[in-house]
């Protein structure tokens, strides 16, 4: 099984290929650049270097939100133009569960943030021990899923907080919200913290390829003509003029 990923819900543009759970090859940058200028010749470059036939691929995951508006509707435009062409479906992998796939296993509570301006963070917590079992797809047993404590939402940073102290654990944080609001949660967290290292902070499509593998195996993908980016909330376009109403 050979899974394409694409990562494009923030400032990180990546994509990625996964096979039968080895990954072959991953492009990521982390730069002030449109993903509409750097998905698809990452994608073109990645393809020579590992000769990959975009024919043989089994399936596009997408990186299917929250996120940035911009970002989200080129990442979709992108795997479902392919997906089209392609005649694949596209596995929509919730934004902040492949995040939270990065820190596979820890026995951290794992809290993704991204931050949605105006003291806003889109933002899920995660545990594991939700053990996937064996499908004929694999013939082997596959990586635990991370369970969701809470579900994806957007909400203001010191009400996450005031969850993530009723659920009482120490947790990881990580994503493009960490560095905004470090000094709020060195100020207001009352549970132990942490912030994931630099090579686990930011999406990479080599998770959502990972992940988008196993969900594709359960059966869990959609046709390339169906797939809508979840965006959780209105964009500041559609707000401002709903205000101005």
């Amino acid at each position: 099984m050979k899974i394409l990923g694409i990562e494009s819900s923030g400032l990180v543009a990546s994509v990625a290929v996964v096979q039968d759970a080895v990954l072959l090859g991953e492009y990521t940058t982390n730069f002030k650049k449109t993903h509409s200028q750097t998905l698809l010749p990452m994608l073109d470059e990645l393809k020579k270097m590992i000769e990959l036939d975009l024919n043989e691929v089994d399936a596009i995951a997408i990186s299917a939100g929250p996120g940035s508006f911009t970002g989200l509707r080129i990442g979709s435009a992108t795997a479902k133009g392919l997906g089209l062409a392609l005649k694949k479906p596209i596995v929509e992998v919730p934004t902040l569960e492949g995040m939270a796939f990065q820190l596979w296993s820890s026995d951290s509570v794992i809290c993704p943030i991204m931050d949605a301006r105006r003291s806003q963070v889109y933002t899920a917590v995660y545990e594991y021990g939700c053990k996937t079992q064996s499908t004929a797809q694999t013939g082997a047993d596959m990586p635990d899923l991370p369970v969701c404590l809470v579900e994806q939402a957007g909400m203001d940073i010191h009400d996450l907080l005031a969850r993530l102290h009723e659920i009482g654990r120490k947790v990881i944080f990580l994503g493009d919200g960490v560095p905004v609001y470090a000094d709020v949660i060195a100020e207001d967290c009352k549970v132990p913290y942490s912030f994931a290292p630099a090579h686990m902070n930011a999406q990479r499509a080599g998770s959502i390829a990972a992940l988008g593998s196993i969900y594709y195996s359960l059966g869990k993908f959609v046709l390339a003509a169906e797939h809508q980016p979840e965006y959780l909330r209105k964009s500041q376009a559609e707000r401002e003029k709903e205000e101005r109403k």
